[in-house]
């Protein structure tokens, strides 16, 4: 007799897909990756490499691991694969993932019987779902769709490379990590920023330049040195490389700091005028060292990312979870953000969308005030937003100069090269429902 605080929960969800390819995709490298949700505490640390009798481990800190064994009696390809929890007795898993033909479709049913706490449970199958019908819509897209590419990923260990790195792989793509460490394998790719090696990029059809030292922090004359010499002649040299290797397609970061720290009201587009400050000549420089003959050079404008796994939310959520979140400044000052998966949606279609070239604005379509941001985010946490931080706080925090350009600029950016792209998430309240679990 099962134990009274088991329980079973389930969900079923209709995927556009071929039941072949939605098991398929659950096979491939990164699939655990992209159906973690951002919220949950844990890493994923070992990926299962069979799913009739691997085994996936999730690091949850301190020395302790989630670890979860496929079962192979109850294995049925394309129909069936099943995980229990292996570890931290008392508490139960299991795990049944159960795939039907439904026509041209396939009925995908999550079922998870466990001890564990059912709200948290429900949560991360809704997620779960959301995530892999989205992920496939966009690999199914017309200028994604029977394409294999080998991608070569700088700072594949950021935020926003933890995110692109496993929505590539699932999607039958081939990645080469290049990381300044010693490479460990065949997916990976010893690379020196300051002379990459002359066959650094063999056999690559795209690169995508994620690398940088992050802009968080005071603005002292170090930090802003260590902003620019990590992205200026790394990106120079690595395009140079690419262009001499004959890849096809060089995608690199960028930022909206282009426009530079306050542009009141104005409709800032792809071929809007650069702006002044620290950021805006960093930016600008950056996006010309991009610039090489041969490839299809693309620059990934990114905006204010929303994902609790990195960048401003990530340190914004406790503190409205606490109820002691508000707006920044005067509120009045504009925000334009991208959810995490909207984000690494646009790397995606840049890498093997041919007809984007040049600087792409990668934000919502659907800036807000960051009185409004506050407002939303209080309202998903269910929390009050009745505590503002005046300016003179991020003044304190990151300098006046780090002040203006960060936390208290204003740039209402709208994605114009983009025109017609589907986003995930267009609104504000449904990207911080999605990424938080609400």
């Amino acid at each position: 007799m099962k134990s009274p605080l088991v329980r079973v929960h389930s969900l079923t969800t209709r995927v556009e897909a071929p039941v072949e390819e939605v098991f398929g995709w659950h096979r491939r490298p990164g699939a655990i990756h992209r159906l973690t949700p951002p919220w949950m505490p844990g890493e994923v640390r070992v990926e299962a490499t069979d799913l009739a009798d691997g085994t996936a481990v999730i690091s949850l800190g301190r020395g302790v691991d989630w670890v979860a064994h496929h079962d192979p009696d109850a294995y049925d390809p394309p129909y069936l694969f099943t995980d229990r929890l292996a570890s931290l007795r008392p508490l139960s898993w299991n795990h049944r993932h159960e795939f039907a033909a439904d026509g041209d479709a396939t009925l995908v049913t999550d079922r998870v019987e466990t001890n564990v706490l059912g709200r948290m449970v429900d949560r991360m199958l809704g997620y779960r779902h959301a995530q892999l019908s989205a992920d496939l819509a966009a690999h199914h897209r017309t200028y994604a769709a029977g394409r294999s590419l080998t991608i070569a990923v700088t700072g594949s260990s950021g935020t926003v490379g933890r995110a692109l790195v496993p929505l590539l792989t699932t999607g039958g793509h081939r990645v080469i990590r290049l990381v300044r460490h010693s490479s460990a394998g065949e997916g990976e790719r010893r690379w020196d920023p300051s002379a990459p090696d002359s066959d650094l990029l063999d056999g690559v059809d795209a690169v995508v330049h994620l690398a940088g030292a992050s802009i968080a922090g005071r603005f002292t004359a170090a930090h802003k040195a260590a902003i620019r010499d990590s992205r200026i002649e790394p990106t120079r040299r690595l395009a140079e490389a690419a262009a001499r290797s004959g890849v096809r397609t060089f995608v690199s970061a960028s930022a909206i700091g282009i426009f530079g720290a306050d542009r009141g009201d104005e409709v800032l587009t792809e071929i809007s005028a650069r702006g002044t400050g620290f950021l805006a000549d960093v930016v600008a420089d950056w996006e010309a060292a991009s610039r090489v003959d041969g490839p299809r050079v693309v620059q990934v404008r990114t905006g204010i990312v929303q994902t609790p796994a990195g960048g401003a939310l990530r340190l914004q959520r406790p503190l409205f979870a606490a109820g002691l979140g508000g707006r920044l400044g005067s509120g009045a000052q504009w925000l334009s953000w991208i959810g995490i998966d909207d984000l690494v949606d646009i790397y995606h279609r840049a890498v093997l969308d041919e007809t984007l070239v040049g600087p792409v604005n990668a934000v919502a379509p659907e800036p807000v005030t960051g009185r409004v941001y506050a407002q939303t985010l209080a309202h998903v946490l269910h929390r009050p937003a009745l505590l503002p931080t005046p300016a003179l706080g991020p003044r304190l925090l990151l300098g006046k100069e780090g002040a203006e350009e960060m936390a208290l600029a204003s740039q209402r950016v709208e994605p114009v090269a983009l025109a017609g792209h589907e986003f995930r998430h267009p609104t504000l309240e449904a990207a911080l429902r999605h990424v938080l679990g609400r």
